[in-house]
C-alpha cells in the first residue's frame, strides 16, 4: 500500500542525506528503466500562525543542511502558484525536487538487477547459533548458512528478532491509503499536497489521486492481511472532518458531492521506532544485523539505508559515526510528517 513518495524536507540533517542518496539512485535508474518517477514536488501548507512559524523555522534549517531549493511562500503567493489552495492558507513550504515513483516497478527492477535468487513461500523459523554467533537461518525449506544475517522484514522484523532473543524498539501501526481513481478536479501536475497541522495529504495518481493520513492509532501485532476501515475514507473525504482534504483544497468538497465518486482502500503496517528513524547495522548479537524501522519512509530511505547497513556490517561505517545504529539513545517523537 506504499504511495512511493520521496522527499528531502526532513527536520534533521541525517535523514536528508539518507534520502538524498536514494533519490540520486532513483533518478539514475529511471534514465535506464521506467520506474514511474515524477518530480512534482512536496507542498506543505499551514493554516495557523503557529504552523506557519514552524514551517519558516524548518525552511531556514533545511537551507543550512544544503536544501537551497526549499521555497517558503506566503499565503497569497502560494495561492497564485497553486490556485486550488484554500483562501485561509497562511504559508506553504515547497520543494520541486521531491516527488514519487511506482514501488512495484522499483522492487521488481532491484530484484532483477541484483542477480539474486528469491525463494517465495518459505518461512524463516529460527537462527543457527554457533559459538555465540549467528551463522544462518532455519527455514521451512531447510537451513541457510551465512556469515551475516540481516533482518529486513518490515512489520515482521520484531517477531523475527525475538527468535534470537533480541527485543527491537519497534511498534507496528496500521496505515491506510485511499485510492480515488477518477477525480477530474485534481490537477495532474499538482505536487504532493499536505496540511501541515494534521498531516492529511494527497497526490495525483493516474486520472485521480492517492490520499493518506497518519491517524493516531495504537500499535498492533504484525498481520499478513491488514483489514481496512471505511471510516478512514470518510475522514478524508467528508468536509466536516477535522482532517478533511477539503480544508486546504476546496475542490475536494465537489468530489464529495459528486455522484461519480468511487474509491477503495488499501491497508498495511508501518514499523515505527521511538525517534521515527530506521535501525541500520549490527545488533548486540554477533552475526545479526537489521535494516528496518523506517517509520513510513521505507521507499525513500531504502537505498541510502541499505548502503549504510552494509557499511556498518563491513566496518566501513563506524558505530560512533552511524546515527541510525540500533543501540543508539532515542528521544521519542510523535509526529510522522514535517
Amino acid at each position: 500500500m506504499a504511495t512511493g513518495a520521496f522527499r528531502l524536507q526532513f527536520d534533521n540533517a541525517e535523514e536528508v542525506e539518507l534520502v538524498r542518496e536514494s533519490v540520486a539512485f532513483f533518478d539514475e535508474l529511471h534514465e535506464r528503466v521506467d520506474v514511474g518517477l515524477f518530480h512534482q514536488g512536496y507542498l506543505f501548507v499551514a493554516r495557523t500562525d503557529e504552523g506557519a512559524q514552524i514551517q519558516a523555522n524548518l525552511a531556514a534549517a533545511q537551507r543550512q543542511w544544503g536544501l537551497t531549493d526549499v521555497e517558503l511562500l506566503g499565503g497569497a503567493e502560494a495561492r497564485q502558484r497553486f490556485p486550488y489552495l484554500a483562501p485561509d492558507i497562511v504559508n506553504a513550504r515547497f520543494r520541486q525536487g521531491d516527488g514519487w515513483l511506482e514501488p512495484r516497478r522499483l522492487a521488481l527492477e532491484l530484484a532483477r538487477a541484483s542477480g539474486a535468487r528469491f525463494d517465495t513461500g518459505v518461512t524463516a523459523t529460527g537462527f543457527i547459533l554457533e559459538g555465540g554467533r549467528v551463522r544462518g537461518v532455519t527455514t521451512t525449506a531447510g537451513p541457510v548458512r551465512a556469515d551475516w544475517v540481516v533482518i529486513a522484514a518490515g512489520p515482521l522484523s520484531g517477531p523475527l528478532a525475538k527468535l534470537a532473543d533480541l527485543d527491537l524498539p519497534l511498534a507496528t501501526v496500521r496505515r491506510h491509503k485511499l485510492i480515488v481513481p477518477d477525480v477530474p478536479q485534481v490537477p495532474a501536475g499538482a505536487p504532493m499536497t499536505i496540511e501541515f497541522e494534521t498531516g492529511a495529504h494527497w497526490r495525483p495518481a493516474g486520472g485521480g489521486a492517492h490520499a493518506l493520513w497518519t491517524a493516531p492509532l495504537p500499535a498492533e501485532p504484525p498481520l499478513d492481511e491488514v483489514p481496512t476501515s471505511s471510516a478512514f475514507a470518510f475522514g478524508l473525504l467528508d468536509p466536516r472532518s477535522d482532517h478533511a482534504l477539503a480544508r486546504i483544497a476546496p475542490f475536494w468538497k465537489d468530489v464529495w458531492r459528486s455522484a461519480r465518486l468511487q474509491w477503495w482502500l488499501q491497508a498495511g503496517q508501518y514499523t515505527y521506532t521511538p525517534d521515527r528513524r530506521p535501525l541500520l547495522g549490527p545488533t548486540p548479537i554477533p552475526g545479526l544485523a537489521v535494516n528496518t524501522g523506517y517509520s513510513g519512509h521505507g521507499i525513500m530511505g531504502s537505498i541510502g539505508g541499505s548502503r549504510r547497513a552494509i557499511d556498518a556490517i563491513t566496518g566501513t561505517l563506524r558505530a560512533e559515526d552511524n546515527p541510525f545504529r540500533p543501540d543508539r539513545p532515542m528521544t521519542a517523537r510523535t509526529f510522522d510528517i514535517l
